[in-house]
């Protein structure tokens, strides 16, 4: 075979129930002893943080909360963020929470000895080089959704807001040295977290195995992927309790993540500008978008979502069998069909399309994704519109 293909794996994971109760051995194992644990505001008081905090100040390690972060986090953020690790004299982060908090954890750790501004290290070509390996702090990740997978990425994701773009800044050694995933802090999310990041992991699987490219180990984790959020989501949505849905939900985002370095697509690169000028849920916008990609993209995916469709063991063949299926599970754990539904109104359209084919997860579709089809697919995702 003469392919040639670069693949990268993610880090160290310590998977299971109560495992957050090793953060200050993990802590130590990596050399932190100052730890700043970086969460977003809504999680700032709740009892799995005040646990995760105690864990460690009990430990007698220098620990402190920082929480100032937007769900779709801007650089104000991090500039505050970068303020607090440095005038705590910290060592390192413990990434805590869902996408936003886990992003603003590696990004803090990433710029805490950078001497360039923040968008220099974008991820565009090798920018990343740009960046001083030796001022990038060590990275502990708890997540406390299962979505993002941020845990295990090697990137960030921040609001640009003079654009209202979101940017996406890259580096080798942002990838966290080791990753808690403990089901138990996912317990208390509310249903429509769980469906919206469950749904985010599922984009992420389903995207990465439809971006052309040679890479059969990101297939198969995303496909197995698929499998658990297919039988484990709407379980974790009708019962909050369901330890081993959620430990399957933490997992499968976990998956998504190692599967997306082959690609993402159109979902991504439309719900990316939609997110940042209309503040809407990441995962629950991907959902929104995802069968109107899937119907734009058919042409070139029709035979390998129908092998997808024989894994799953759909009780429908074919592409059409699964694309029933993702409409299904929409609409049972609470997806909304249409953009007007999420408060997307047509306004913007233009300029959401222009902003699509710019962003860095178009070049990962199986069909180029120009701004006339980002156009095409935003206005079906408007009208609810299944015909190609």
């Amino acid at each position: 075979m003469s392919v040639q293909a670069n693949w990268n794996y993610p880090t160290a994971v310590r998977f299971g129930a109560g495992r957050v109760g090793e953060l200050a051995a993990a802590c130590r194992a990596e050399g932190i002893e100052r730890p700043l644990l970086v969460t977003d505001r809504g999680l700032a008081a709740a009892p799995i943080t005040l646990k995760a905090f105690e864990v460690l100040r009990a430990a007698g390690l220098g620990a402190a909360l920082f929480a100032e972060i937007k769900p779709n986090p801007v650089a104000a953020n991090l500039e505050a963020g970068l303020a607090a690790y440095r005038s705590g004299h910290h060592d390192g982060v413990v990434a805590f929470g869902g996408g936003s908090g886990l992003d603003m954890g590696k990004l803090i750790a990433f710029m805490s000895g950078q001497t360039r501004p923040l968008w220099d290290f974008e991820d565009i070509s090798d920018w990343w080089t740009r960046a001083d390996p030796a001022g990038i702090a060590p990275v502990i990740a708890v997540p406390t959704t299962a979505g993002t997978g941020s845990e295990v990425g090697r990137a960030g994701v921040i609001t640009d807001e003079r654009t209202h773009t979101k940017r996406i800044i890259f580096h080798p050694k942002m990838m966290p040295r080791l990753v808690i995933c403990d089901p138990e802090l996912t317990v208390g999310m509310p249903a429509r977290i769980t469906a919206g990041t469950g749904m985010d992991a599922f984009s992420h699987c389903l995207e990465a195995y439809c971006a052309p490219g040679f890479h059969p180990l990101a297939d198969g984790i995303a496909v197995e992927g698929m499998r658990l959020v297919a039988a484990a989501l709407p379980r974790a949505v009708r019962d909050p309790g369901d330890l081993e849905a959620r430990g399957q939900m933490m997992a499968a985002a976990a998956m998504g993540a190692t599967a997306f370095q082959k690609g993402l697509g159109g979902m991504h690169a439309l719900s990316h500008p939609v997110g940042a000028l209309y503040d809407t849920h990441h995962g629950m916008t991907n959902a929104t978008f995802m069968p109107y990609v899937l119907q734009f993209n058919r042409p070139v995916i029709e035979q390998r979502i129908s092998r997808l469709a024989a894994y799953l063991e759909l009780p429908e063949p074919g592409f059409a069998g699964f694309l029933s299926f993702v409409l299904r599970l929409r609409a049972e754990v609470g997806v909304p069909h249409t953009l007007p539904e999420l408060g997307v109104d047509n306004r913007q359209a233009q300029r959401i399309a222009e902003m699509a084919e710019a962003d860095p997860s178009a070049g990962g579709n199986p069909l180029p994704f120009k701004r006339e089809a980002a156009a095409a697919v935003f206005a079906a995702a408007q009208s609810g519109s299944m015909d190609r």
